[in-house]
């Protein structure tokens, strides 16, 4: 694959000095202000002044300039503006109001985190200790941005936009719905929604196990309860353990661990999935405010009424 990672995104907020508190409370590393890295992956997330909460940007990392190439070309094929500069390219996805760049930088070189010991039946991994995990005392910190989420009023043309033109491929879909795209051997990096307005559902950045999921969420939680979202639990499209929490501006963030992995594309076939599979495997009963997040009534509202 050209394409071999998401390396950042820039989020608008109307509250950035509000919001980036609880993203250093979410375990990310503040920079500068505003501006936020993770433990592997570097500067991956940018908030900026915006009247409502949005994805205004994001970063694709590609292997070298005919990549770029191949991209432009596609892009134009799509009647798609694009401006090339040297190692990096960058083009509109017009639905959603994205600004996409695609730059060229060499793959990064992931540290290789042991597998936690967990005994199960006829397989004890820490036989005569207790669990190492309950020795962790420091405060989670994400290892890298895994994906985002976003609605679009036109799932198909923003889905087009990126397979078709930047080059993600699709892992699994929800016929008429959703897909979930990839731009590395993670299961997906971006899945595009269909929606009544667009905009940002959520955030996703990776731990090293099912533990951190749950010790990054309660760290969370304990002074701060109404982040609560949805969790824990394990979906079944990507396989991965989940707990989702609310930013002040609205936008979910989700810690994850054991996300599927496809190395190799001749060997994964992408499926379709509905109803209760097309979100979870097991977990506490969906919340209704993470279908239809509750400011978006708000939102198409106010969109209607600068239109008019």
């Amino acid at each position: 694959m050209a394409l071999h990672r998401l390396k950042s995104l820039t989020v608008g907020v109307p509250d950035v000095a509000r919001t980036a508190d609880y993203y250093v409370d979410f375990g990310l590393e503040q920079l500068a202000p505003g501006r936020f890295a993770t433990v592997e992956g570097g500067e991956q997330f940018v908030l900026r002044p915006a009247r409502i909460r949005r994805l205004l940007g994001m970063t694709i990392a590609v292997d070298d300039l005919d990549d770029l190439g191949r991209i432009a070309a596609n892009l134009r094929r799509l009647d798609v503006p694009v401006q090339q500069d040297g190692a990096s390219l960058r083009a509109t996805e017009l639905v959603a109001d994205i600004a996409v760049e695609a730059v060229v930088e060499p793959r990064p070189a992931r540290t290789s985190v042991p597998a936690t010991p967990y005994n199960g039946p006829g397989r004890l991994d820490r036989a005569g200790t207790r669990a190492p995990v309950l020795s962790r005392t420091g405060p989670v910190r994400p290892l890298a941005l895994g994906h985002v989420v976003i609605g679009t009023v036109d799932q198909e043309a923003t889905q087009r936009f990126f397979t078709d033109g930047i080059g993600f491929k699709v892992s699994d879909v929800v016929p008429g719905q959703a897909a979930f795209l990839r731009c590395s051997t993670d299961h997906h990096n971006l899945l595009v929604q269909q929606a009544p307005i667009n905009f940002l559902h959520h955030t996703s950045w990776q731990v090293p196990d099912v533990d951190d999921v749950g010790r990054g969420a309660m760290s969370m939680l304990a002074e701060h309860p109404e982040r609560h979202v949805w969790g824990l639990g394990r979906h079944h499209i990507g396989s991965n353990f989940f707990w989702y929490l609310k930013d002040p501006a609205g936008n979910f963030s989700e810690y994850y661990a054991d996300m599927d992995a496809i190395v190799d594309d001749q060997l994964w076939t992408p499926r379709s999935f509905e109803g209760l599979q097309a979100l979870y495997a097991w977990g506490p009963p969906v919340p209704p405010s993470f279908l239809n997040p509750d400011d978006l009534a708000a939102y198409m509202t106010g969109a209607h009424a600068e239109g008019s």
